[in-house]
């Protein structure tokens, strides 16, 4: 498991990814900025720039509030503040270790990701 922080405005949030090949792929990404947008009321999204590795993922998940996943048929981050019913494609990545209010409203503007010390 990969500890990061999320930096959203001049709040630091704590995240742990998961032990997987989905999770240690987003790691290899960071640093990363997004800019997140809403979507649908339930999760921050964001375009990655490039796809993950997926292998040994389960076909679909059921998101929680503060889970980290990857919608792997858009290539994206979500980023559930609400639960979600399962859904073809989508990998859980990590969860927030903590609350994640600050990160609501931060809808076009950067946040970064990056491990943590």
């Amino acid at each position: 498991m990969t500890r990061i922080i999320v930096t959203v405005g001049q709040t630091t949030l704590h995240a742990t990814l998961d032990d997987t090949p989905a999770g240690r792929d987003f790691a290899a990404l960071l640093p990363l900025e997004l800019t997140l947008s809403d979507y649908h009321g339930i999760e921050k999204v964001a375009d990655l720039p490039r796809a993950l590795d997926t292998t040994g993922a389960p076909s679909s998940y059921g998101a929680k509030a503060g889970d980290l996943t990857l919608y792997a048929p858009w290539g994206n981050l979500a980023i559930f503040y609400k639960p979600f019913r399962a859904a073809a494609g989508l990998v859980r990545l990590g969860a927030f270790d903590g609350p994640f209010d600050t990160l609501l409203s931060q809808d076009g503007k950067p946040v970064t990701f990056a491990r943590a010390g």
